[in-house]
């Protein structure tokens, strides 16, 4: 699985991609997928998220 893991750490988040975020975030898309869509961690996604105020769609 060590293929799976992100290879950017700690990078800065561009407005481009804080954009797509807060897009994805109304759309109602769960964690993983807007992490996937991202290509951050769910951690980087859930930390930026909550810093910008956004909720995200729990997976029920």
């Amino acid at each position: 699985m060590a293929g799976d893991r992100f290879e950017r750490h700690k990078q800065p988040w561009t407005p481009d991609e804080i954009q797509k975020l807060h897009t994805l975030a109304k759309k109602g898309m769960a964690l993983k997928a807007i992490a996937k869509a991202l290509t951050r961690s769910e951690e980087s996604v859930k930390v930026r998220a909550k810093q910008d105020g956004l909720s995200i769609a729990k997976l029920r």
